[in-house]
């Protein structure tokens, strides 16, 4: 409904504040939806369904946006080796494969420091989103010439990742459609996915059943890297080049996504297919701020008053489903 009542606004606003003849609404127009809209969230909701499966746990992680720009920029410097007119069977292993497993470590590492130190996931991540930015500053190596942007093969940005059909961009929304299946289907049919559940609904209870509490956890985080790694390749594809302030403040964006899409950040409720749509709210917020021709500032103002209001909306549905049931 709110996705709905969303875009009835953004068309009436979008007739007002029409471009031009040939395309009369700013906002019901091919280009507009496809580039200002669903491809940008294509990043929130692939990252938004790793951070979902870890909110489900009662935890939260808030170094998505850094591992998406480590895994991207290390990826560019990889890639930035090989000649600009390699093969798709040379490149495309490394584009994507070295992303996502560059992505699990940090998961990995996340993960297994939560559980390890038994510290709040809050603090472990802040901590690590540092760490991950500042290793996506240090590590590629340098020269002592002025950095030059990495030259990526166009087998994997033009003739891959930007590859059009009916000039759109499919690949991101495939990637992004993918994953959300993906997330769907692990957390409603694997074991591990119904445990996950359990763990966020009682996790003393859970681990007095005998559910692996340790493993599941860093499972979840490890998930949770592996989609923000692939969010850094789907960036590098689309631009061409990474650079260490890829993926500032998504961090925000991704948890406003994962609130918004019906994740409950004491754990035990969300879902892939809220990630993402959560994910397109945020995303219609944003081109609705173009659309209306606010200033941009606005934005971060806006997606922090949907995670109080969502999260509000939260405690009072449960409040009130305790009363009914009392």
């Amino acid at each position: 409904m709110v996705v709905l009542a969303m875009s009835i606004a953004l068309s009436i606003a979008g007739h007002v504040n029409r471009l031009d003849d040939i395309r009369p609404n700013s906002f019901l127009n091919k280009r507009n939806l496809v580039e200002n809209v669903a491809r940008p969230m294509s990043y929130y909701a692939i990252m938004a369904v790793g951070a979902t499966i870890v909110i489900i746990t009662g935890g939260i992680d808030i170094s998505v946006g850094s591992i998406m720009a480590f895994s991207a920029i290390m990826t560019a410097w990889a890639l930035g080796k090989m000649p600009p007119d390699s093969t798709h069977s040379k490149v495309l292993p490394i584009a994507l494969g070295l992303p996502i497993l560059i992505g699990m470590a940090c998961g990995l590492v996340n993960g297994g420091l939560i559980v390890l130190l038994r510290i709040h996931p809050f603090i472990i991540t802040l901590g690590t989103m540092s760490i991950f930015r500042g290793l996506a500053t240090v590590v590629p190596p340098r020269t002592s010439m002025p950095a030059q942007p990495a030259i990526v093969p166009t087998a994997f940005t033009d003739r891959f990742m930007r590859l059009e059909v009916g000039e759109v961009q499919v690949l991101p929304l495939i990637l992004m459609l993918l994953v959300v299946a993906a997330g769907a289907v692990y957390l409603k049919y694997f074991v591990v996915g119904v445990q996950t559940y359990a763990i966020g609904g009682n996790e003393e209870a859970s681990r007095l059943s005998g559910l692996r509490v340790g493993r599941v956890k860093i499972l979840c985080y490890t998930i949770s890297g592996l989609c923000a790694g692939l969010a850094g390749a789907l960036s590098l594809g689309i631009y061409g080049t990474a650079n260490a302030n890829t993926a500032t403040g998504y961090e925000l964006t991704v948890v406003a996504a994962c609130v918004v899409g019906g994740a409950s950040l004491a754990g035990g409720r969300g879902t892939a297919i809220g990630a993402f749509l959560g994910a397109l709210v945020i995303g219609l917020i944003e081109n609705g701020i173009n659309i209306l021709q606010w200033k941009q500032e606005y934005r971060l103002i806006i997606v922090g008053c949907a995670i109080i209001i969502a999260v509000s909306l939260d405690r009072l549905s449960e409040a009130l489903s305790g009363k009914s049931r009392g």
